[in-house]
């Protein structure tokens, strides 16, 4: 056994439903495996382009409404979400990557050390950033929201104490977008193609979409097991 923590490199749209209803897996993760695991979180452009994936895509099965009641029913499988009747019919965000952008500024805030990385009993144990894009999320599936909005990301940040004025910053000074055009460079290099996925052993292990959580903590934990320089015979 390594000496070092799993990375698992999470990779997710703010604007996906699949990734809003595993956050529980992440978490559950956590409880299990604690200091075993290391988990860095990136972003993908599934929705980078809203019209196009569901004014567009969606048109001959309804379009917004049709996308909408698909949601609705995604959720009805995860009673632990909480999920707006109206989701995806008002205001709807024009892209998920600016809500990506302002949780990128968060990131550069706690990898700095200007905010801290360590869990908050105040937000169950989540760090500030994970905190953030927990209740970024939730102010759309559940509020209805546009968190494509800067004006409502960083009324967000106030909510929870953020120094707002850093995270504008970072914005403005081109950080954030920096860093998001890694998390893009990184989906290309491990073949990432949809939210949410998780990545492991360097690449090697790669999961998509609606896992279960035992999946997930069988991966982890086989490479937990794993003697270091084991050679594979299968």
């Amino acid at each position: 056994m390594s000496d070092k923590p799993i990375v698992i490199d999470h990779f997710s749209d703010v604007l996906c439903v699949w990734a809003y209803a595993a956050q529980i897996r992440l978490d559950e993760l956590r409880r299990e495996f604690g200091p075993l695991i290391e988990i860095n979180y990136h972003f993908i452009q599934i929705f980078g382009v809203v019209e196009k994936r569901i004014g567009e895509g969606w048109q001959d099965k309804g379009s917004y409404a049709g996308f909408g009641k698909h949601v609705l029913e995604v959720c009805e499988q995860f009673p632990h979400v909480k999920i707006s009747a109206g989701v995806w019919q008002h205001e709807v965000p024009k892209s998920s990557a600016n809500a990506h952008l302002f949780l990128k500024a968060v990131q550069l805030l706690e990898q700095s050390g200007e905010i801290s990385p360590e869990p908050q009993p105040q937000w169950n144990g989540h760090s500030l950033f994970e905190a953030t894009a927990w209740q970024l999320r939730r102010a759309f599936f559940r509020d209805n929201a546009n968190i494509a909005r800067l004006e409502c990301q960083l009324a967000l940040a106030n909510e929870i104490g953020l120094p707002t004025d850093k995270i504008v910053d970072a914005l403005h000074d081109g950080a954030a977008i920096a860093e998001l055009c890694r998390d893009t460079d990184l989906c290309k290099e491990y073949g990432v193609g949809g939210s949410p996925s998780y990545v492991l052993n360097e690449g090697r292990q790669k999961l998509y979409g609606n896992v279960g959580y035992k999946v997930i903590a069988a991966n982890v934990q086989e490479i937990i097991n794993q003697p270091q320089q084991q050679a594979s015979w299968c």
